[in-house]
C-alpha cells in the first residue's frame, strides 16, 4: 500500500532550486508592476491626465494587416501573449518534467486552482443577478508577480513548499484563464484566419521539436500565429499559450544534439521570463492601471456599483474559500495529511493572498465592459480589493513568521556539505 500524500512537502531538490530561480525573478518583476501601476494611477490623477490618455490611445501599426492598434491594445494583447506563452511553457514543464508529474502531487494545486475560480465567480453572479453579469470571470485570477512582491515584504522566510504551492496554482489558474477568455470572451468568430492560424503554429511545432532554436525562423511564425488568431476574434493571448504548448520539454537523447544541455522549454523560459515579468506585464499594468478616481465622490460612486462590489466581494472572500474548500475536499478523498510544521491556517493565507487579482482581471475586465465608466469602476474593484487581499494575507503570514523561520533553517542544513540539503535527500521525502 502506497503511503498516503502530503500537503506542501519539499519535493524534489532539482524543482526547489528551478522554482526558486523562477520566483526571484518574479518577485523583481512584481516590484516593477507596483512601479508601474503607481506611475499610472499618479498621472491619471494628476492635471497632466490627458497626456495619458493620449499615450494609451495612440495608434500604431499597419493597417494593411488590420494592426494599426493603440498602445494600450499592443501592450493587452501583444505583450501579454509572451506572458501567457511563458505560463504555458512553465505548466507543460510541470506536468511533464516537474514533480507535478505525479498525478496525487498535481490534485491538490489543480483542485485548488479550480475552486478558487468557480466559487468568486458564483459570489460576483449572485451579487449581480439581473444585471451586468458579463463581468463573472473577473475575481478568477490571481497575480502571481504581485502576490510575490507582497512575499519579498511579509514572506521572506515562508517555506519552499508554500511557495512553490502558490506558483503552480496562479500557473493553473492562468491556464483556466486563457480557456474562460477564448470560450467566453470572443465577440466574433472568423474561421478562415482561425484556420489560417494552424499553419504557422504547426511549422512552429516541428521546428521545435526538432530542436530547433533559431529566432529568425521562429518568431515570424510566432508572430504569424498571433497575427492570425488575433485576426479571427479569439483573444490573441491565446496563441501565447498554444506556441507555449508546442515547446518540448524533455532532453534530446541524441548524443551531442543542440539540446543536449536544458530541454528547450527550459531554454526558452530563461530567456522569456524576465521579458515576460519585467517589460511585459509592468507595461500593461502601465497601460491599462490609470484610472481617474475622481476623488471621494468618484471612490463612493465606484464602489456602489454592483460590478465593483460582486468583484471585490470574489476576491477577498470568494477567492480563498473556493481554495480553501477545494484544497480541503481533495484532501479529505486523497487522505492526505499536512506536511510537519505546518497547519491549514497556512493554507488560510495562501488562500487569502490569491486573492490578489491584478493582470489577468483587468484584461477580463476591458474584454467584458469596453472602455467607460464600467471599466474605470472594474479597475478600481481590483485595485483596491487585491490591496485588501494583500493587507489581509500579510496579517496571517506575519503571525506565522517563527514557524516559516525555523522551517527555512531546517531545509538549508547540509551536513554532508554535498550541497544538497539534507531535508530533500531523506528517503520519505523523495517524488
Amino acid at each position: 500500500m502506497s503511503e498516503a500524500p502530503r500537503l506542501f512537502s519539499p519535493g524534489s531538490w532539482g524543482e526547489a532550486r528551478r522554482i526558486a530561480d523562477v520566483l526571484r525573478k518574479e518577485t523583481i518583476g512584481g516590484a516593477l508592476l507596483l512601479a508601474g501601476t503607481l506611475v499610472a494611477l499618479i498621472w491619471a490623477n494628476s492635471p497632466w491626465s490627458g497626456g495619458y490618455d493620449k499615450l494609451v490611445g495612440f495608434t500604431v501599426g499597419p493597417s494593411a494587416l488590420h494592426l494599426d492598434l493603440s498602445l494600450g491594445t499592443w501592450a493587452a494583447d501583444g505583450l501579454l501573449a509572451i506572458f501567457f506563452f511563458v505560463a504555458g511553457l512553465e505548466l507543460k514543464r510541470e506536468f511533464v518534467a516537474g514533480d507535478l508529474r505525479d498525478p496525487r502531487r498535481a490534485a491538490v494545486p489543480v483542485a485548488a486552482a479550480a475552486g478558487g475560480v468557480i466559487v468568486p465567480a458564483v459570489f460576483y453572479t449572485l451579487v449581480n443577478l439581473g444585471g451586468e453579469v458579463q463581468g463573472w470571470a473577473i475575481p478568477t485570477a490571481t497575480d502571481i508577480a504581485f502576490a510575490l512582491a507582497v512575499l519579498a515584504v511579509v514572506g521572506r522566510s515562508l517555506p519552499t513548499a508554500l511557495r512553490t504551492f502558490l506558483l503552480t496554482l496562479a500557473v493553473v489558474d492562468d491556464l483556466l484563464a486563457i480557456v474562460i477568455i477564448a470560450v467566453f470572451y470572443t465577440a466574433h468568430l472568423s474561421v478562415l484566419p482561425l484556420l489560417a492560424a494552424l499553419l504557422p503554429l504547426a511549422l512552429f511545432t516541428v521546428l521545435v521539436q526538432r530542436r530547433v532554436r533559431s529566432w529568425w525562423l521562429l518568431l515570424p511564425l510566432a508572430f504569424a500565429a498571433w497575427a492570425l488568431v488575433h485576426a479571427s476574434g479569439i483573444h490573441a493571448t491565446v496563441a501565447g499559450v498554444l506556441l507555449g504548448f508546442a515547446v518540448p520539454v524533455l532532453r534530446s537523447e541524441r548524443a551531442g544534439g543542440p539540446d543536449a544541455g536544458p530541454g528547450l522549454a527550459e531554454h526558452f523560459e530563461h530567456r522569456f521570463r524576465p521579458i515576460s515579468a519585467g517589460i511585459a506585464v509592468p507595461v500593461f499594468a502601465f497601460m491599462s492601471a490609470g484610472v481617474a478616481i475622481g476623488g471621494v465622490e468618484g471612490l463612493t460612486s465606484a464602489l456602489s456599483d454592483p460590478i465593483a462590489i460582486g468583484i471585490m466581494v470574489g476576491l477577498v472572500v470568494g477567492k480563498p474559500i473556493g481554495i480553501l474548500l477545494a484544497t480541503w475536499l481533495t484532501a479529505r478523498f486523497t487522505r492526505a495529511t499536512i506536511d510537519s510544521g505546518l497547519s491549514w491556517i497556512d493554507m488560510a493565507g495562501l488562500a487569502v493572498l490569491a486573492g490578489i487579482g491584478f493582470t489577468v482581471s483587468l484584461l477580463i475586465g476591458e474584454l467584458a465592459f469596453g472602455a467607460g465608466e464600467r471599466d474605470d469602476h472594474v479597475k478600481v474593484a481590483v485595485l483596491l480589493g487585491s490591496l485588501v487581499a494583500a493587507m489581509l494575507a500579510s496579517v496571517v503570514l506575519r503571525a506565522r513568521n517563527r514557524v516559516y523561520r525555523r522551517i527555512r533553517e531546517a531545509e538549508q542544513v547540509d551536513r554532508d556539505r554535498d550541497d544538497i540539503p539534507d531535508i530533500y535527500q531523506r528517503r520519505d521525502l523523495r517524488a
